[in-house]
């Protein structure tokens, strides 16, 4: 028989001692298996305010205080696990009336079983609180209940028996559980729904077996999810008074925390692999790989102690015309010879030694307890001497070496590398590559050299610079045509080699002024041999030092002007690697002069790095064939197709050609043969000073009849 009010089908039935019930002063209320009231008495009316007719069939958590709403159902669960006859032992807890009052009551519920059904009786006997106690209790539950709500962390709480007794909404936010799920009250499927989202399941469970297997203790771990976040998981046991009620679990995402200190390790070893390479680039070459210029003069520094008794040697070497890879190949073609001259130094000296990049092509190596440094700098040479290719061209280093030893005397390292430096002048100056090593001697030619550089400055500033002339004969017209104005310097009475102070003068910068010194000479001195035929011309050699002012042109055309002499007389003679200057300016200075007459030809050609094919994008007008070529000729009976070749495409290209180096009348027929348009060389004359001009005539006049086969007569 169901109890009067009853709501729930299948409600639990009840004797009929309905009037009896009633007449109890202590509520009663009967809650079913899903939380809903079944039944109350008349008691249960007026403590709570609910008619019977309104409350039965709505959730008991109707009539609870906050903070107390869910525990009736965790005591529900309990109550079912330890069988029909359990029951509670009476508990304080705060109920709620229909007009929002609140209620403190004792409260004692028991299991109540009718068949297959299961429901919880509850009696609430109403209390008068201790007010102060109470306060302070409600107080410090808010509390307890704000912190846990206002944390960071996930807050789990479980009882001995494992059932779930509590969780803030921080946890069932993180772990994303399902509303719908945590109503059910079913503690598997929300261990099962957890355990879903890790990446280790087993060790999180093996963890909880572990710690439940002793109560007293404390833990804390990892935890890694599938959708890759990481959780801090804190245990620790709960306790009331000393007696171990459960287990408090927090749970902590770090995953940004990991992120932020994993990108700050990332940050950190960029930082350290910066530092590295910064300190690389402070003691390394970036192109070669070699030392730089600090750490060789640290190294050379510190094998230099007093206290350290191995031999020193310093090696100082660069490659010979070196520019002229990068003007006409490129700056990428001679970043790869630098490149492979590193390798190749590195190869000739022990793993210990220190090879370094000094700057542009100067290298040095720094030799310490060497049984032979003298080895180590002939097996430089000859390795650097074997050919390599870059961009299809094959190359041919040529490098001049010094060698400097430290001796028995403290040398510092700056004296001995300048002894290596000067060791290696020595050995430019005696032909460029090989090496010389360092003799004391050799300080005596250094003293030379700048001395030659004060006295040409002395020299240029005075307008002691003397112009010599060679003739340049016309094969076909029989007679000299052309003049090759050359720069001549008589110092102390005696003539200075132009091999010696041409290139002091470049070095110096003092080349500009002696170039249009030789040009006024020129001009003034051969005036009258120039206004006598239109066609005759005067050649002067520029230097690519000179072409690089960007008023060289101006400064020729207003000196010819000057002069009264006209530009297309001139003929200006330049090395090839002067059209490979990356400098704009030397280009357009030749343009300049060409477009106002002046005629422009190729010194030396031949000799250069560029092919003949290149010959028809150059600018010229004329080439002259190196001596080396004519040299080939001995007898005139050779057959020299490097020769033809060379001629013929100039002509083909509408250029002129000049022989220099003509000294035997076979090699002035050969050419002659070969429809050579102009020819010179000492057969003709050498060349001459002003006063000497008609001795010159005279001797070419002499050297063309010999030529054409008439012997002169007396």
């Amino acid at each position: 028989m169901a109890l009067p009010g009853s709501q729930e089908p299948g409600a639990l039935a009840v004797p009929d001692y309905q009037a009896i019930i009633d007449s109890l002063p202590d509520a009663l209320f009967v809650v079913g298996e899903s939380g809903t009231i079944t039944f109350m008495n008349t008691a249960a009316e007026r403590m709570f305010g609910y008619p019977r007719t309104e409350l039965v069939g709505r959730d008991h958590r109707t009539i609870l205080a906050e903070g107390f709403r869910e525990g009736f159902q965790r005591l529900f669960n309990g109550l079912r696990r330890h069988g029909d006859t359990a029951d509670s032992p009476p508990f304080e807890a705060y109920g709620l009336r229909r007009d929002g009052s609140e209620i403190h009551g004792e409260v004692a519920c028991a299991l109540l079983r009718s068949g297959a059904d299961v429901a919880m009786t509850v009696t609430v006997r109403a209390t008068r609180p201790r007010e102060e106690a109470e306060d302070g209790l409600r107080e410090a539950l808010s509390l307890l209940s704000a912190t846990l709500e206002s944390t960071a962390d996930g807050i789990l709480v479980v009882g001995t028996d494992g059932q779930i007794a509590g969780v803030n909404e921080q946890f069932v936010s993180m772990w994303g559980i399902p509303r719908g799920l945590l109503t059910t009250h079913d503690d598997e499927a929300v261990i099962d729904f957890v355990l879903g989202l890790l990446k280790d399941p087993g060790n999180f469970l093996a963890k909880v077996h572990e710690l439940y297997a002793n109560p007293l203790a404390e833990s804390n771990d990892i935890l890694e999810f599938l959708d890759g976040r990481t959780f801090e998981r804190y245990s620790r046991p709960q306790k009331v008074a000393d007696k171990v009620v459960g287990r408090v679990w927090s749970f902590r995402d770090v995953t940004p925390r990991l992120a932020a200190q994993d990108q700050a390790k990332r940050a950190m070893a960029d930082l350290a692999e910066q530092a590295a390479q910064l300190k690389a680039l402070a003691f390394q070459d970036p192109l070669t790989g070699l030392a730089n210029r600090k750490l060789f003069h640290d190294q050379l520094a510190e094998s230099l102690r007093v206290d350290f008794d191995s031999s020193v040697d310093v090696l100082l070497l660069d490659l010979d015309d070196f520019k002229e890879v990068n003007d006409i190949l490129g700056h990428h073609a001679g970043d790869e010879m630098l490149t492979e001259v590193a390798r190749r130094l590195r190869s000739c000296v022990r793993p210990d030694d220190t090879v370094a990049r000094l700057g542009g092509d100067e290298f040095a190596v720094l030799l310490t307890a060497s049984p032979q440094p003298d080895a180590v700098a002939e097996c430089i040479v000859s390795s650097l001497n074997v050919p390599m290719w870059i961009d299809g061209t094959m190359l041919r280093p040529s490098l001049s070496l010094g060698l400097a030893s430290a001796g028995e005397d403290p040398v510092a390292g700056s004296e001995l590398l300048r002894q290596a430096d000067v060791a290696m002048y020595a050995a430019k100056a005696a032909g460029k590559n090989r090496y010389m090593r360092f003799e004391p001697n050799m300080m005596t030619a250094l003293v030379q050299r700048t001395d030659m550089e004060a006295g040409l400055r002395h020299a240029v500033d005075a307008g002691q610079i003397m112009v010599h002339y060679q003739p340049v004969i016309s094969p076909k017209l029989g007679e000299v045509v052309q003049f090759e104005a050359l720069a001549r310097w008589k110092r102390d009475g005696e003539m200075v080699p132009p091999g010696q102070f041409i290139p002091t003068a470049e070095r110096s910068g003092l080349i500009s002024a002696i170039g249009l010194q030789v040009m006024r000479h020129s001009f003034t001195e051969l005036r009258p041999w120039l206004a006598a035929d239109a066609t005759r011309s005067v050649a002067v050699n520029v230097s690519g030092v000179q072409l690089k002012d960007c008023t060289f042109a101006e400064s020729v055309l207003r000196l010819a002007a000057s002069c009264a002499t006209d530009p297309r007389q001139l003929v200006l003679e330049v090395t090839e690697s002067v059209f490979f200057d990356p400098d704009a300016h030397v280009i357009r200075q030749l343009d300049l002069l060409r477009d106002a007459g002046v005629r422009v030809a190729l010194d030396d050609f031949g000799t250069g790095y560029s092919s003949l094919g290149r010959l028809q994008e150059l600018p010229v007008d004329a080439v002259k064939i190196d001596r080396s070529f004519v040299s080939m000729v001995r007898t005139g009976a050779e057959k020299l197709p490097i020769l033809n070749s060379m001629i013929n495409m100039a002509h083909n290209l509408g250029l002129t050609v000049t022989a220099e180096g003509i000294e035997t009348a076979a090699q002035a027929t050969y050419l002659t043969n070969l429809n050579c348009d102009s020819l010179q060389g000492y057969l003709f004359s050498h060349p001459e000073p002003e006063s000497g001009l008609e001795i010159a005539l005279l001797r070419s006049a002499d050297a063309i009849d010999e030529i054409h086969g008439v012997r002169l007569e007396g």
